[in-house]
C-alpha cells in the first residue's frame, strides 16, 4: 500500500509527542510537512523530527501539491474553519477531538465532506487499540451477561492559565478535552444513543473553563453510564464495564503505552473481592499508528469509514446536553 503523504498544521505537543512519531512507526504513513504560524518553530520541529518541508503559515502547507492529508492538532475552536479549508484546497483530514465545539458547527464539516468528497476523520485513536476492540467483543459475546453500567475516572491536573486548554475560548475544560472519551465510548459499547443525561460542573471562576465534571447518561433498555472528568485532580484513569454477570476493568483506557503491554481485566463473578478477575494481557501497540494505518486503508480502498463524521455530531450533541444539564 503507497503510504499517505501527510502534512501537520501546527507543533502542538499531541502532534510531536504522540501522533508524528506514531505515524513514522507504520509503513502507511509519511510526514512530508508541518507549519507553523512561527516558521522558526516549525523549522525545528521539522529538523528535530525529521521532515523535509517546513512553513511558517497553514495557507501554504495547504497549497503544497505532495500533502496529500492533513492532520489537524490546533486548538478546539480552530478544527472545524481549518478542516473545511483542508478540503476545499483538495487534503482529506484527521482531526484532533473534539471535532467542534457544537453539533452544529460539526455539521458544518459534514457538509464539506459531501462538497468535496475528501475523506475527514475525527482522532479518536482509542478505538483502533486491541485492548478496546476486545472490550467490545467480549461484551458482543455475552461473556458480562447484559452490560448494565460503564463507569469512567478520567484526570490530570492543569492550572496554567495560559495553556489552551484553561481558555474558554478556545474550547478548554475537563468535558471538551477529556470527557469526549467516556461519552464516545459509552456510545460505542450500547450501540445507542443516550436518552437523557445529567450532570454537575465545576468551573474555575476566573478562567470560566469546567474543571470538574461528573455526568450520567441513561441508554434504552435501561442501561447507565457515569463519569469523572478533571482538570485540577491528580493524573488517573479507569474505565469499568459491569454486566449482569461479570465485568471487565481496563487499567490504562486512554493513554495507553506503545512500547508495553497494556492488560485488562475479566472477572465473570462467580467469586468476590476480584478473586474470580483473569487478566488479559494486549501487546505493545502505538495506537496513533494504528489510527494512521486504519486512514490509509479507507483512503486507499475507497472504503466507507466506521466512525463517520455523522458519529462526531452524536458525540458533540451529548456533550451540549451535558453542559446544559449542567448549568441549572
Amino acid at each position: 500500500m503507497e503510504p499517505v503523504r501527510w502534512g501537520v498544521l501546527g507543533t502542538a505537543k499531541i502532534a510531536v509527542e504522540k501522533v508524528i512519531p506514531g505515524f513514522r512507526r507504520t509503513d502507511t504513513a509519511e510526514v512530508v510537512a508541518i507549519a507553523s504560524r512561527d516558521a522558526g518553530r516549525a523549522q525545528a520541529c521539522a529538523a528535530r523530527l525529521g521532515i523535509p518541508k517546513a512553513y511558517g503559515g497553514y495557507e501554504a502547507l495547504l497549497a503544497d501539491d505532495a500533502v496529500e492529508a492533513v492532520y489537524i492538532p490546533l486548538p478546539n475552536d480552530q478544527h472545524v474553519p481549518w478542516a473545511i479549508r483542508a478540503a476545499d484546497a483538495g487534503k482529506h483530514v484527521l482531526c484532533e477531538k473534539p471535532l467542534a465545539l457544537t453539533a452544529a458547527e460539526a455539521e458544518t464539516l459534514v457538509a464539506a465532506r459531501d462538497r468535496t468528497g475528501r475523506l475527514i476523520q475525527e482522532a479518536f485513536m482509542v478505538r483502533h487499540h486491541p485492548q478496546w476492540l476486545r472490550v467490545r467483543e467480549l461484551i458482543r459475546e455475552g461473556r458480562i451477561g447484559t452490560l448494565l453500567a460503564m463507569t469512567c475516572t478520567f484526570s490530570y491536573h492543569n492550572a496554567d492559565p495560559a495553556n489552551i486548554r484553561n481558555s474558554a475560548e478556545q474550547g478548554g475544560g475537563a468535558l471538551y478535552d477529556i470527557g469526549c472519551y467516556p461519552v464516545m465510548l459509552a456510545r460505542w459499547l450500547f450501540g445507542a444513543e443516550p436518552e437523557r443525561v445529567a450532570a454537575l460542573v465545576e468551573r474555575d471562576p476566573d478562567l470560566g473553563i469546567d474543571v470538574l465534571t461528573s455526568a450520567l447518561m441513561a441508554f434504552p433498555g435501561g442501561g447507565q453510564a457515569s463519569f469523572t472528568v478533571s482538570t485540577r485532580m491528580v493524573p488517573y484513569q479507569r474505565v469499568h464495564c459491569l454486566g449482569s454477570r461479570g465485568r471487565i476493568e481496563v487499567l490504562i483506557p486512554f493513554n495507553a503505552p506503545p512500547d508495553r503491554p497494556c492488560r485488562i481485566l475479566v472477572d465473570d463473578g462467580s467469586r468476590h473481592a476480584d478473586a474470580s478477575a483473569v487478566a488479559e494481557d494486549m501487546d505493545a501497540v502505538d495506537q496513533y499508528a494504528l489510527q494512521a494505518a486504519d486512514f490509509a486503508r479507507l483512503l486507499r480502498g475507497g472504503l466507507a469509514p466506521d466512525y463517520p463524521l455523522e458519529d462526531a455530531v452524536a458525540n458533540l450533541r451529548v456533550i451540549e446536553a451535558l453542559f446544559k444539564a449542567g448549568s441549572k
